[in-house]
């Protein structure tokens, strides 16, 4: 349960993060209306009504590759007989 609460508000905080930052922009096209209902003896009827619509445009990430010249360094390993600096010591008094 609380891994459920953990997804959803981080969907939240997504969905947030989005609208506030440009990437997602959300425009209500057209209202909605409760259907009307009526109650009699043999029951309930609901009638019209409708849903609200909505334009949603969101931003667009592009990934490519291109060449690019990268300096590696390079690494030389001596035999310690080959070695030309002397043992560090521990002279401390």
């Amino acid at each position: 349960m609380r891994a459920v609460l953990f997804v959803f508000i981080v969907a939240i905080i997504l969905i947030i993060a989005a609208v506030a930052s440009g990437f997602l922009n959300i425009n209500q096209i057209r209202s909605g209306q409760a259907p009307a209902v009526s109650a009699s003896r043999t029951g309930v009827t609901a009638r019209g009504g409708q849903a609200p619509a909505f334009d949603v445009e969101t931003g667009s990430v592009k990934v490519g590759t291109k060449p690019a010249n990268v300096n590696v360094p390079t690494l030389v390993v001596q035999k310690p007989g080959q070695n030309q600096v002397s043992p560090a010591t521990n002279n401390a008094m």
